[in-house]
């Protein structure tokens, strides 16, 4: 369903004050709380606890027999995350039923339902904590930036940034980083950059939180410039610089960077490798084609390897059609995910061994392995709207089809061929191209060309790692509709532009 936010559309920076005066909630947000409690020992120790990743979400209990003037509830942080679901749901049945909310009690809704992945609800809280009257911290404004990234609510988020100034927020590092992390998640990495180098004074999280999202954007240049004005400036690195350099060469085939970051870690800065540092530089040796060194280093690691690890070389393995490294990596992850099937019925469609390919799929539902449904979504007029493959449930559905149906026109006038070979063989050509025709991203580039204007920047968000074929599907249709369009996947940013991607064809 959609999201009602705050701003009807999305405006850029410098439009936002007047998109801040048309939201449904205008009424700026009272400045002084006479009747709010006061700091005392009981929020100070929550917000510490708050803060922690360990002990979230958090379960509301009320204790009537306490009728202290403070707070009528005592909170109780809940550690268990396989029931972050469950306890987010009887917490908020709890809050709802509080005579009073204070700020406190606010904040640990809207932390706790962006910590658990119910990034909508944390939204909505946010709007409703403004409309309260209450004024928003800088915790409440840090979860909520942080449900925005995720999400890639763009003109939410914009939103919030200009409430934070309209009420002269105080921003600390953990604020900055914040915003640095959403509008470089939202697409505007140069958003990000122009704020971090308004930045006098930049701490380490915030220097981390930049060099991850150029790497995220594939813009390793600008991240091997960024880590040495980082050391000229005498901020030490730690092992999450590490990781976010490492992923920038992986994502950029940065190969001999790769190596000398990984050396320098632990010579020159003292930090022993973790199994993220050993993921990232499989991933960067996988990517480039080396799959015999790569399996070496899993090898001959200082520590147990991950599923992770095991996956990156799983995708390397069908990327060059190495079915026997395949059939062994397979064998070493230990919790087999549909991700992993389909890789691996992939490796063996890619070379044409179909019946090997049917028997991955066999097993896989003979264990029961569901397989992760691909979605995608587009932040639009103020709302989220989502898609899957093949997806008639919205209400625009026979005007999305009728525009998917002209963009694919457009795109095979244009030289598009789909890549049918990853299509199981079972069904005919036409049926193999109308799969991959109506793939949950191209659903969304359709709705975003039916509902802006000829020019506008589309933005598209994905669960999964965009296929190939929807990769070059995307590239022929900016050039054909002089469109830039961003793809946020599971792995990385793509910006499609006259034909091309940022990422060069290397992802």
């Amino acid at each position: 369903g959609a999201l009602s936010v705050p701003p009807p559309g999305c405006p850029e920076a410098p439009a936002l004050s007047r998109h801040l005066r048309r939201s449904p909630h205008p009424r700026r947000p009272r400045l002084s709380r006479p009747h709010a409690a006061k700091p005392s020992h009981l929020r100070k120790a929550y917000t510490f606890r708050a803060r922690s990743l360990a002990c979230f979400p958090f379960l509301l209990v009320p204790n009537f027999a306490s009728r202290d003037a403070l707070s009528p509830f005592h909170w109780i942080s809940v550690s268990r995350p396989d029931a972050q679901g469950g306890q987010l749901d009887k917490a908020y049945q709890i809050f709802k039923r509080m005579p009073v909310k204070d700020l406190v009690s606010w904040n640990s809704m809207i932390a706790g339902a962006a910590r658990s992945s119910h990034l909508k609800d944390a939204m909505n809280l946010f709007s409703r904590l403004v409309n309260s009257g209450l004024v928003p911290d800088g915790f409440s404004f840090s979860s909520v930036l942080s449900a925005c990234a995720r999400a890639g609510a763009r003109c939410y988020g914009m939103w919030v940034h200009q409430l934070m100034d309209e009420l002269g927020v105080e921003k600390n590092h953990l604020l900055i980083s914040a915003l640095v992390d959403m509008y470089a998640k939202c697409g505007r990495i140069d958003v990000s950059v122009e704020i971090f180098n308004n930045i006098k004074r930049l701490h380490l999280s915030t220097w981390n939180t930049m060099i991850s999202n150029l790497a995220g954007h594939g813009l390793g240049s600008d991240v091997v410039m960024l880590f040495h004005r980082m050391e000229l400036s005498g901020v030490v690195p730690d092992g999450v610089t590490f990781v976010a350099l490492l992923t920038a060469c992986s994502h950029c085939g940065m190969v001999e960077e790769a190596r000398q970051y990984f050396e320098t870690m632990s010579t020159k800065y003292s930090i022993t490798p973790k199994v993220e540092h050993y993921g990232a530089m499989v991933d960067t040796l996988s990517r480039a084609g080396l799959l015999d060194e790569a399996y070496n280093l899993v090898r001959s690691m200082a520590v147990k390897p991950d599923a992770v690890i095991w996956r990156a070389l799983l995708s390397a393995c069908r990327r060059y059609h190495q079915t026997k490294l395949g059939d062994v990596t397979i064998e070493q992850i230990a919790c087999q995910g549909s991700g992993d099937y389909t890789l691996l019925s992939n490796i063996y469609s890619s070379i044409n061994r179909w019946d090997d390919s049917e028997e991955v799929w066999k097993e896989m539902k003979k264990k029961k392995v569901r397989k992760i449904k691909g979605l995608s979504w587009v932040e639009l007029g103020g709302s989220t709207h989502e898609f899957k493959a093949g997806d008639r449930s919205h209400p625009d559905s026979d005007d999305i089809y009728r525009v998917l149906h002209g963009l694919l026109k457009k795109a095979k006038a244009e030289g598009y061929t789909p890549s049918t070979e990853l299509v199981t063989k079972d069904v005919s050509q036409e049926e193999r191209e109308e799969n991959l025709s109506f793939h949950s991203e191209k659903l969304a580039v359709a709705y975003s060309v039916l509902k802006t204007g000829p020019g506008t920047e589309i933005l598209v968000s994905k669960n999964l790692q965009a296929c190939g074929d929807c990769h070059e599907w995307m590239k022929i249709i900016s050039k054909a509709l002089c469109r830039v369009i961003i793809m946020r996947d599971r792995v990385r940013f793509h910006r499609f532009e006259s034909g091309c991607c940022s990422c060069k064809d290397y992802w």
